[in-house]
């Protein structure tokens, strides 16, 4: 490969969250381990591979000027943002006007909310879910109304459509958020599956706050298709938000972005983002995104999809033919599994939280799927160099579900 996914990068030290924030805030950080292990960082949705040159590159420029005063957006950063999503998304007919800068993805989800909504309205969300929606939204003054996603006969988690038409229903609801690709369940949606989705929000007038965050990230075998591009009024109804930060490692510079294409929407959600006085871009986050999505940045997110590809294969086989009782479905995008392990805790006379604390005292630092609406499950970032894996399986096996 033409990068580098396989050096071990130390992180502790280094204000990271994964690494530093470890046994700090009990019930909300994993455990330090016992000691004899070293923790592999498997929690926090971020990745332990060094960010794309490109990005590096033009921040090391960048700080060849040494004034960073107030400026203005460049050209260049929504003229990097069309390009990105019509290489990598199909997308046309995308202007710089349609493009909105947001401080976070979570932050642009309560913007558009709050110029779509009422505080105390209940919103639609799918579970397993995103914590960070639940923390968000709460804090927020609204009110979640859950459809569960439901595994097929192939264990492949879909929308149950009837669900969801009753809640919007019974509910009285005008807005839902959907994950796409889906964190923690790991689908990428088929076109047909968003088609029906949003003929049914538009059947109940219901606008979408389209998470997208993860469009990036699809494994080998599998296209994000944009929510927006499923249908006209689909473009109209829906607040879409992206951000560079999943797909190159960069949340800790801060920087997303909305595409709102009706204008009345697009002033609104504006509105609504700017009332803070604090949703404005860094220097340094506009110049990152600027670098990555370069064509070289393009190159570096084909070698870590068939990275990742690789890792989340090697954990699903081994999972499936080693851990008895245990079971997970293929992610088709993101880096992240989730394991539902009613099965494995029964047979073993061990609590949910009793087997999360096991996997924490060898250094496993995997996330309690409760969290996520999951009450059986554990999430697992596989976002690491392939030696990490390994380790992290191999413990796994002979201390914790075959100890």
């Amino acid at each position: 490969m033409k990068y580098d996914f396989t050096s071990l990068i130390e992180r502790r030290g280094h204000d990271a969250v994964a690494a530093d924030g470890l046994g700090t805030h009990a019930g909300c950080s994993p455990d330090l381990p016992k000691e004899g292990f070293d923790p592999i960082p498997m929690w926090v949705a971020d990745m332990n591979f060094a960010t794309a040159p490109t990005v590096t590159e033009a921040l090391a420029e960048r700080l060849k000027h040494p004034i960073f005063s107030y400026y203005l957006t460049s050209p260049e950063y929504y003229d990097s943002i069309i390009r990105w999503q019509a290489v990598r998304n199909g997308v046309t007919g995308l202007t710089a006007e349609c493009i909105g800068y947001e401080n976070g993805v979570l932050g642009g989800v309560v913007a558009a909310l709050d110029a779509l909504c009422s505080r105390g309205d209940n919103v639609l969300l799918h579970s397993p879910v995103y914590n960070g929606f639940v923390s968000s939204l709460e804090n927020n003054g609204y009110h979640l109304i859950f459809s569960p996603l439901v595994r097929d006969e192939n264990g492949v988690w879909r929308m149950d459509y009837e669900d969801m038409e009753k809640r919007i229903v019974e509910k009285h609801i005008h807005a839902a958020v959907l994950c796409s690709p889906h964190n923690p369940a790991g689908r990428v949606w088929e076109r047909e599956e968003l088609e029906k989705a949003m003929e049914l929000f538009r059947k109940h007038n219901v606008y979408v706050v389209s998470d997208e965050i993860w469009s990036d990230i699809i494994l080998t075998g599998h296209t994000h298709i944009p929510t927006q591009s499923v249908s006209e009024d689909a473009k109209m109804r829906t607040v879409a938000l992206y951000a560079p930060s999943k797909t190159f490692n960069l949340a800790g510079l801060i920087g997303s972005y909305h595409i709102i294409y009706d204008p009345l929407l697009r002033d609104r959600v504006t509105k609504q983002s700017s009332l803070c006085h604090y949703n404005d871009m860094n220097v340094l986050s506009m110049h990152a995104l600027i670098g990555a999505y370069k064509p070289e940045g393009e190159e570096w997110v084909d070698e870590l999809r068939c990275v990742l590809t690789e890792n989340l294969s090697y954990a699903v086989r081994y999972i499936r033919e080693r851990f008895e009782g245990v079971e997970v479905a293929m992610p088709e995008g993101t880096y992240l599994l989730f394991l539902d392990c009613e099965k494995w805790c029964r047979a073993h006379g061990k609590t949910q939280d009793e087997l999360v604390k096991a996997g924490w005292d060898v250094g496993i630092a995997w996330a309690n799927g409760k969290i996520y609406r999951g009450p059986s499950h554990i999430r697992m970032n596989l976002a690491l160099p392939f030696s990490r894996v390994k380790e992290a399986f191999d413990r796994l096996d002979k201390y914790v579900f075959n100890a």
